[in-house]
């Protein structure tokens, strides 16, 4: 059985594997989290944009003119958008299908509140889907890239993981000496069926866990988890100033000078 899961879950402790045939591996109803990190769409609003009227009229919003394009953020779905003047727009940085399409709909409608009455949310499709899976097992990869030549590429001096593509579903999977596997996908059910079909391909390469792939593993939740607290300080810190802004621009930036004063005296103190 496989649970599907837009959250990502730290690996199973239990290091032993089955003492299953290879054969059984399809009954042993193996517990894997897939996690969905990206959902890309676009969409279309039939109206031509005034980028820089959008930049000093709205919020969360940052012009780059150079590029021709607009970036405007949400924190609730947490979504990105690509703005172009011609109307069409791209979003990034959803974990699911439905929250893909309530920010879509909210950035368009937060564009005609801003005086695009006439914009109309039309063409929306689903372009890619990134989804990952972490296996209860490191896997032989030269060996499987060697079993599937035609079908699987492996190049370790350009990348450490094995290129295996699946025609039918329109997927590119990536997968690890460690047991990751990342899925690139035209939709989440793709992604989901594509990790049932890799899974009895993959495990008679299993093998046992080393020191080196335990260390591997550490070094990368622990990289997850401090980019996930300096994200949340960071919300945090910039909610509680954006409440004096409103009032005083002056006293806000007086404001943050003095709490970066103060992180920096509480993170070093030990050290002065």
């Amino acid at each position: 059985m496989i649970f599907y899961k837009s959250e990502f879950h730290e690996q199973s402790e239990n290091n032993a594997l089955p003492n299953k045939p290879v054969q059984d591996c399809l009954t042993d109803n193996p517990k894997l989290n897939i996690s969905i990190s990206n959902v890309v769409t676009n969409f279309s609003l039939k109206s031509h944009l005034n980028l820089r009227y959008l930049a000093l009229n709205g919020h969360n919003i940052e012009y780059r003119r150079e590029n021709g394009m607009l970036t405007m953020k949400l924190r609730k779905p947490n979504a990105t958008a690509t703005i172009w003047s011609s109307g069409k727009i791209a979003c990034t940085g959803s974990t699911s299908e439905t929250h893909a399409k309530i920010a879509s709909r909210r950035f368009a409608r937060i564009i005609q509140k801003l005086g695009y009455t006439n914009a109309k949310f039309s063409s929306y499709r689903i372009v890619n889907v990134l989804g990952s899976c972490s296996l209860p097992f490191p896997i032989k990869v030269i060996q499987f890239s060697e079993k599937y030549k035609t079908i699987a590429q492996y190049e370790p001096e350009l990348h450490p993981g094995v290129t295996f593509k699946i025609k039918e579903l329109k997927a590119t999977l990536k997968i690890f000496s460690t047991g990751s596997i990342t899925v690139t996908a035209p939709s989440v059910g793709n992604v989901y069926q594509a990790i049932e079909q890799i899974y009895p391909m993959v495990f008679p390469f299993r093998r046992e866990k080393t020191a080196e792939d335990e260390r591997v593993i550490r070094k990368l939740m622990t990289k997850k988890r401090n980019f996930t607290e300096i994200d949340e300080n960071v919300s945090i810190y910039n909610s509680a100033n954006s409440v004096t802004k409103r009032n005083c621009d002056g006293l806000a930036i007086g404001i943050v000078e003095n709490n970066l004063e103060n992180i920096i005296k509480q993170k070093y103190e030990n050290d002065l």
